[in-house]
Parts: structure tokens; sequence; C-alpha cells
């Protein structure tokens, strides 16, 4: 079964950092607290001896079919001082393979240092993806077709605190994907090569005042940034990426939550079509609206009707801009649903999720590990 976003994001990382269209369907946070370490948890979904946790993380989406997530970290030992001022430091590898024949495997790094003054997060593995795409509208009528990216990464970023809630950061990540797409058509919006190098040094704030990050029940978090690729550097393209994103969350009684999202992204210069911007809801393939431009808005209500169940109900709407396919483009797209939540570790809020969504022309079940937001 599932307990952990900190073993997700092992695999996460390597499907954010080759595809950010497909990031949504098992993505992962990586702020400090997002995870919270179990090894002194008794359940039985879970194969640990000492600090050495194994993890299998079962999920189902409409852009990589069903499969499964297998995780394992090493957590490094803390002080007690150490345990109440920061999250433990964290080794580990995962792999990925669902019934699409996707696949991933990475390595991982966590650490923080100086009462969570300083935080670094470090990441090297390979992904082979195999999903599909709207075609443009003008030669396809909007069906899918056949999309394989296969590639290498490396991520690095380290982030300090300098006031209260606030910390900023710098960021770097090189890509070496190779790419496939059944169709004749290219634009001149994104960049359709075979291969592609990209090759980028950003920089990030954030502010994070919730009360427990891996599913929240009041505070607020709010983060931009901004990543270079440049052909001074390595890159094949220089282009740049922006994004910006905030939630709220509010705790109406004991048991109901009212929690939004706001998101924004866009692309300056021909970017390769696998870092386009998406629109992060669901009902739908994270890869149907890839455009130089998103954004979207969302809300949800989440219901405890018990200690280990609960239900909730969302609905938002989201655009896409200089669209690769062309459909909808600059029309609201809208996405409503109902979901079910079990809780695996009520003490550290840790839910199993299964979200029943529908769009325009699309229905979707997502299944997996934490709150969509």
């Amino acid at each position: 079964m599932v307990i952990l976003k900190r073993l997700v994001i092992l695999v996460s990382l390597a499907v954010i950092a080759i595809s950010p269209a497909v990031a949504q369907e098992i993505e992962t946070d990586t702020r400090p607290g997002i995870a919270p370490d179990i090894r002194d948890d008794a359940t039985n979904l879970k194969l640990q001896r000492g600090d050495f946790v194994i993890v299998p993380i079962p999920i189902s989406n409409p852009t990589l079919d069903t499969g499964l997530v297998l995780g394992g970290g090493y957590f490094y030992a803390q002080t007690e001082a150490q345990k109440k001022a920061q999250p433990a430091s964290m080794t580990g590898g995962g792999g990925l393979y669902t019934s699409n024949d996707s696949r991933a495997l990475v390595l991982a790094q966590q650490n923080y240092w100086n009462r969570n003054k300083w935080r670094f997060t470090g990441a090297i593995g390979a992904a082979d993806l195999r999903l599909s795409l709207l075609a443009p509208d003008d030669t396809s009528s909007g069906q899918s077709v056949d999309w394989r990216i296969e590639g290498e990464f490396l991520y690095a970023k380290l982030s300090a605190k300098f006031a209260g809630n606030w910390y900023g950061g710098l960021f770097t990540r090189y890509i070496d994907a190779d790419q496939s797409i059944e169709t004749d058509t290219s634009t001149s919006d994104f960049d359709e090569a075979v291969n592609i190098r990209s090759v980028g040094i950003g920089a990030l704030v954030e502010f994070d005042s919730r009360d427990m990050p891996i599913n929240t029940y009041s505070g607020r978090y709010f983060k931009v940034d901004v990543l270079a690729n440049d052909e001074a550097i390595g890159s094949d393209q220089t282009y740049q990426s922006y994004s910006l994103a905030l939630r709220s969350y509010h705790e109406l009684t004991d048991s109901v939550v009212l929690a939004w999202e706001l998101e924004g992204c866009t692309r300056a210069g021909r970017s390769p079509l696998w870092d386009a911007c998406r629109i992060g809801l669901r009902g739908f393939a994270a890869t149907d609206y890839l455009g130089k431009g998103s954004g979207s808005l969302q809300a949800e209500a989440r219901w405890r009707i018990s200690k280990r169940w609960g239900v909730v109900g969302f609905g938002g709407a989201g655009f896409v801009g200089s669209s690769f396919s062309g459909v909808r483009e600059n029309e609201a797209i809208p996405s409503v649903g109902v979901g079910l939540r079990f809780s695996v570790l009520p003490s550290k809020r840790v839910n199993i999720r299964l979200d029943f969504a529908w769009s325009t022309d699309s229905d979707a079940v997502h299944l997996s590990v934490g709150e969509a937001f």
C-alpha cells in the first residue's frame, strides 16, 4: 500500500524533471516537513530495519495508467533537539513502473541544517515515459498520438530561511532527453527535436505557514520561481520558465477543512515540449493541455467523518495559452469531482486518496498518496 511522500519524491523528482506535464500525477512536495519520519510508527504498510524503510506505493491516473512506486530511504539519526527543530535528513532511491510500460529510477538526497534554516535537495535519475498527446487540431482533429520521452536528469536545490516563514534559494537542473511524437506537425512555439538537452539555473522564494504540509488544516503557502535555460551553459535552447503557486487552508470546524489553490505558469522562448506549461487539475491527462502559458484555480472541501475515513468535493477551472494542440485554447476547462480518503497514519495525517473527476470531454480516476494540494 502507501504511506509516505518522502519516499514518493525519489521517483517523482525523476518525472518532474523529465516532464513537468506529468508531474501532477505523482506530484511530490519537497518542502521540509512535507514527509513525516515514520520510523517509530507502528504500521504493517512498510518494511523497516533500523533506520532503513521500504514502502510500496500504488498509483493510477489517466497519464501513466496503473502502476507501482517502490521507494527505500535511510533516515539519519537525530538528537532530541534536532527532532523538534527539523525533519530527518535522508538518502534514498526508488523505481516506478506502470501498465503503459513507463518506468523511472532515481537516487536522491535531502539534508537539513542549523535548526531547519538550511535545506538541500539533490537527485539524479532516468525515466522512460510512454505518454499520449492531443495532436494539433488542424491535422488530427485533436486525436491522441503517442509520445515517448526517454532521458536522464540531475537536479539540486539549496535554500535558506531569511525572515519568519520566508525562504529563498537557488536551484539547477540538467536534462538530456530523447522524444518521439507520432505526428508530422511541428510548431514554432516548442522544440520538438529528437534529442534535446536543457541546462538551467534558477531562483525561488517561498512562504510557508502551514501547520502540517502533508495534509494541511490551516495556514498558507506561496512560491514563485524562475529558471533560466541558456545556450551559454550548455542548453540546446535559450528560454525561461516562470511559475507561481498560492495555497490557503481554513479549518471551518473540527472536521471540515476548506482549501483553495491558484497556479500560474509561462514560458519565454522556444522551450522543449516536455517543459511546456500544463493545467494542474484532475479529470484529464496532464498532457492533454500543454502550452506557453497556463493558469488554474481550484477549491476543495474536506470532511473527516471518522478517525480513518473522509470524503471530499472539489471543483475548479483552468486555461492554456499558445496551446500545442489548439484544443480549447484560452477557454475555461472545468474540473469537478468527489473523493474518498483513508488514513493509513492518522497521527501523521497520511491518507490514501481516491478521486473521481470530470471535465468537458473526459473523466478520470486518480489513486495516490497525500492530498492533491
